[in-house]
């Protein structure tokens, strides 16, 4: 199913990490960045790729982000 009505411009994403590419080290450093989790943690995250990293992002900040991790080497997707 599903209708039209996603024709509005999204106010908020998920950021999402695809797969974490070759520079790993990079992408866990940006994810801390922008979770605030400790290196343990980030790491965890990247590791389980493809995983939600941050929920309900401004889309202008979202942008930020996915550009930063992408210039990391990571796969990255805006829902």
């Amino acid at each position: 199913g599903g209708g039209g009505g996603d024709d509005e411009e999204k106010s908020d994403f998920d950021l999402v990490l695809k797969e974490a590419g070759q520079k790993k080290i990079a992408v866990i450093k940006e994810v801390r960045g922008l979770t605030g989790m400790n290196l343990k943690d980030a790491k965890a995250l990247v590791d389980k790729a493809p995983c939600t990293i941050k929920e309900k992002m401004p889309a202008e900040e979202a942008e930020k982000a996915k550009a930063a991790l992408e210039e990391a080497g990571a796969v990255v997707e805006l829902k």
